[in-house]
């Protein structure tokens, strides 16, 4: 299913490229100001705030900067380096933080998996945006069908902390589906893998779900409203797509972000096509600027802190270490 989305995505894409005037995209990237720089950037800020949340409810003992920092290294090191890269990242800076870097993971899964609820939700929540200017049937289907995914991977963790028993049981079902994909897969293994997940989680489900779907949330809202900013930066104004049509269809599209680098060129792809049918033919190259704004400042600056935080932390280590071994 995966690979036919890609496909017609990189048609899309194709089309798009071969048609668009990039001199216009260029002219129209330039229109950029210090001040919509500034508030695309601060808007950033909150986003990567909105998403270190989540971790900081899960992981005993994390505070909200360290968070920041794990989340910004792990998403450079997932990006620049193979699987499990990251992980490797994740554990050091656990250690290092004097947190049980195995309690510190499973915090990270239930964070994963939490967002996955909310990456499957966000077409619901665009339907209700969409409400205001016209709602299609297909759209409305697309977020029904989402939704359905976020409701499962909710209820199986909330049946998850409930105890062993349904634990396992979720664990063993979920194995004997995958082992119908892959023989390697061995089912008792997968369900003895979920209660132990279930004992390092405790009570943290019931008690940072809520909060950290709501973080997360918002931290979805903050992506749609850079990309607001960056329409309305290189002069796409209400006239041409209302506020309420720019959230409802980047919600609508956003599992799209499923897919590596947060589905760049493939969420792109859907969401020139959707502007394209609301406002008509005309302002391919506005909308192209305004996305390859949103990428730089939602991707490679986020990289760039991305490779901030790891310096620093590498920096604060080796002084930790030195002084330990000083102490000694």
């Amino acid at each position: 299913m995966l690979s036919v989305v890609a496909l017609i995505a990189i048609r899309i894409i194709f089309r798009i490229a071969t048609s668009v005037d990039w001199p216009s995209v260029w002219s129209s990237v330039q229109l950029v100001s210090p001040l919509s720089a500034v508030i695309m950037l601060a808007l950033l800020a909150c986003r990567q705030i909105f998403n270190a949340i989540p971790l900081t409810r899960f992981v005993h003992d994390l505070p909200l900067k360290k968070s920041i920092q794990n989340d910004l290294s792990a998403f450079l090191t997932g990006t620049i380096a193979p699987p499990p890269a990251d992980v490797v990242l994740r554990v050091s800076m656990f250690k290092s933080w004097d947190i049980d870097p195995v309690e510190g993971m499973a915090g990270v899964t239930l964070n994963s998996l939490t967002f996955y609820a909310v990456r499957f939700l966000a077409p619901a929540l665009g339907i209700m945006f969409l409400v205001f200017d016209e709602v299609e049937s297909g759209q409305v289907f697309s977020a029904f069908l989402s939704s359905l995914i976020s409701i499962a991977i909710l209820v199986a963790l909330y049946f998850i902390s409930k105890g062993d028993r349904l634990a396992r049981i979720i664990g063993a079902t979920a194995g004997s589906v995958a082992a119908r994909f892959k023989k390697t897969v061995n089912p008792d293994e997968w369900a003895q893998a979920v209660v132990d997940f279930r004992a390092k989680i405790g009570d943290r489900v019931q008690t940072g779900i809520i909060p950290s779907m709501g973080a997360l949330i918002a931290m979805v809202l903050s992506d749609a409203a850079i990309l607001f900013v960056s329409l309305r930066t290189v002069g796409i104004d209400s006239s041409v797509l209302p506020l309420a049509v720019i959230c409802g269809t980047f919600l609508v599209a956003y599992p799209l972000t499923l897919f590596p680098l947060a589905g760049v060129g493939i969420l792109d792809a859907a969401l020139i096509t959707a502007w394209i049918d609301k406002a008509g033919d005309g302002y391919e190259s506005q909308f192209v600027a305004a996305l390859i704004i949103w990428r730089v400042v939602t991707l490679l600056v986020t990289l760039a802190c991305g490779l901030i935080s790891v310096l620093l932390w590498r920096r604060l280590d080796r002084r930790r270490n030195a002084y330990h071994v000083d102490v000694e």
